[in-house]
């Protein structure tokens, strides 16, 4: 798995929806990007910036946060701990 370096972390963006509230299913070509996820793993942190979130937590980020990266088959996110909004 990837470590991440300084205050950046590796978040597994939460799935897709699939079908609108009222059943309609959605194809994959118009499906909205997720703005939550899973932290997968975390930084050290900057020199006297310890880091907030922690491995497990679920998380909030822009549409336009991070930079998507494939490891092992799977898609993840990983961005500077800033461009994460909150903790759900």
């Amino acid at each position: 798995m990837l470590k991440p370096l300084a205050d950046r972390v590796l978040i597994e963006p939460a799935p897709a929806e699939a079908k609108t509230a009222g059943g309609i299913i959605i194809p994959d070509t118009a499906k909205e990007k997720p703005l939550q996820g899973k932290v997968v793993a975390v930084g050290p942190g900057k020199k006297d910036e310890p880091m907030t979130v922690k491995k497990g937590d679920k998380v909030l980020y822009g549409q336009y946060s991070g930079t998507e990266i494939k490891l092992d088959g799977k898609s993840y996110l990983i961005m500077k701990e800033a461009d994460i909004y909150g903790i759900v």
